[in-house]
C-alpha cells in the first residue's frame, strides 16, 4: 500500500469520508487541501453512465472556460499561404508546414502545447499520428483544432480552452484553473465545464447520466461534489 506524506494526510483529514459536498464547499476545500509547493492545477473528474463502444457516446470536444486556465499555451499552427499569415498575425507561437513537421519527426521537437492545422494539411500529418496521438497533440475537428478559421482557434486556445475526451471507463477530466484562482473564478469554471458536459448527454443514455463528480488539486485528495449543476 502506497504510503502518503504528512501534507497529504493532513489535507485528507479535512475531508469527511463519504461526504458529498456542495460545489461551493468543494471549491473552498480544494484550495485548502492543496499540498504542492507550487501553484498547482485544479481538476474536475466526472464519471458518466456511457457505453464508449457506441459511437454516439464517445464524447470528445473542447470548451473555453470563462475565467481561463491560468496557463499560457504555446500554439503551433500547420498551414500555408494566407492561413499561415493569419496565424502569425493572431499570435501563434510557431507557424509552418512541412518544415515544422520534419522538425517534430527528426528532432523530436515538442515545444508547444496545442497544434492547430488547416484541413488541407492533415494528409501530411498522418505519418506523425503515432507520435502526436499518445501525447494528445494530434489535431482533430471535434476539438476545433482542424479548421480553416485559424484565428478563432488560436484566440480560443489563448483564452483558456480545455479539451476533454471520455476514456474507456466513462471518465472525463478537465483542468478548471489554478489553486491561486479565487473561489469565485474556480466555481465559474467548474459550473461551465460540468454544465457543458451535461448538455452533451446522448439521447440513448438510460437512467442517471452523471454517476459522480469530484474535484482535486495537483497531488491533493479528491473531493466529491453533489450534482446540482442541471437543477
Amino acid at each position: 500500500m502506497k504510503k502518503r506524506g504528512k501534507k497529504y494526510t493532513e489535507a485528507l483529514s479535512k475531508i469527511e469520508k463519504g461526504k458529498v459536498y456542495s460545489k461551493e464547499e468543494a471549491i473552498k476545500l480544494v484550495k485548502e487541501t492543496s499540498t504542492s509547493s507550487f501553484d498547482g492545477s485544479v481538476e474536475v473528474a466526472m464519471r458518466l453512465n456511457l457505453d464508449t463502444k457506441k459511437a454516439d457516446q464517445q464524447l470528445r470536444g473542447a470548451i473555453v472556460l470563462p475565467k481561463g486556465t491560468g496557463k499560457t499555451k504555446r500554439v503551433l499552427v500547420i498551414a500555408k499561404g494566407e492561413k499561415a499569415n493569419q496565424a502569425k498575425e493572431a499570435g501563434a507561437d510557431y507557424v509552418g508546414d512541412v518544415d515544422m513537421l520534419e522538425k517534430i519527426e527528426k528532432e523530436n521537437w515538442f515545444d508547444f502545447d496545442t497544434m492547430i492545422a488547416t484541413p488541407d494539411m492533415m494528409p501530411l500529418l498522418g505519418k506523425l499520428g503515432k507520435v502526436l496521438g499518445p501525447k494528445g497533440l494530434m489535431p482533430n475537428p471535434k476539438t476545433g483544432t482542424v479548421t480553416l478559421d485559424v484565428v478563432k482557434a488560436i484566440n480560443e486556445v489563448k483564452a483558456g480552452r480545455v479539451e476533454y475526451r471520455i476514456d474507456s471507463f466513462g471518465n472525463i477530466h478537465g483542468v478548471i484553473g489554478k489553486v491561486s484562482f479565487s473561489e469565485e473564478d474556480l466555481l465559474a469554471n467548474l459550473e461551465a465545464f460540468v454544465s457543458h458536459i451535461i448538455k452533451l448527454r446522448p439521447a440513448t443514455v438510460k437512467g442517471d447520466y452523471v454517476k459522480n463528480i469530484s474535484v482535486s488539486s495537483t497531488m491533493g485528495p479528491g473531493i466529491k461534489v453533489e450534482n446540482s449543476f442541471d437543477k
